[in-house]
């Protein structure tokens, strides 16, 4: 994402584990898999929640990385691989997961390590979508996607203003 966000998705514990839940659901008629891989960081949550509910335990991580702290996104970087025998069948029946896809950098790095693997996100937005094989949930790509890892509880105004 190279400009400020236009809108704010606040995507609650409860809401995520629900959505990565019927992500699984939807990944369940998809497989068989053999092992699963979280990208790191934020395809780590749902990748355990999946690995639970498809009974995955060859489970591994796949750091990739594009965002800094701000919301600008830039050339994505492996800064740490997975195991050499997942590697050596292009990925066939792995499944990759990951939070969000957003522009598609990511998902194309990972496509290009593994090309016989299947591509799961919980969120997709419009210019990522076509990089993935399966997503639950489609949000606008002027949207900002704040993840329960991300927040903590603070008062929140009325929308119609004042403090209720």
């Amino acid at each position: 994402m190279t400009d400020a966000p236009q809108k704010a998705f606040h995507v609650s514990w409860d809401q995520f584990h629900r959505d990565a839940r019927a992500l699984a659901w939807r990944l369940a008629e998809t497989g068989p898999y053999s092992a699963i891989v979280g990208i790191a960081r934020g395809g780590l949550v749902p990748a355990a929640i999946v690995a639970r509910e498809l009974d995955l335990r060859m489970v591994e991580s796949l750091s990739v990385v594009s965002y800094d702290h701000t919301v600008q996104q830039g050339p994505p970087k492996i800064v740490k691989t997975i195991a050499p025998e997942l590697l050596s069948g292009q990925g066939a029946g792995v499944l990759v997961i990951d939070d969000l896809v957003d522009t598609g950098a990511t998902a194309r790095v990972v496509r290009a390590l593994l090309p016989k693997a299947h591509l799961a996100t919980v969120y997709a937005k419009p210019q990522g979508r076509p990089h993935v094989d399966t997503f639950m949930t489609e949000v606008s790509q002027d949207t900002w996607i704040y993840f329960p890892w991300d927040l903590g509880l603070a008062f929140q105004a009325p929308i119609a203003g004042g403090r209720g």
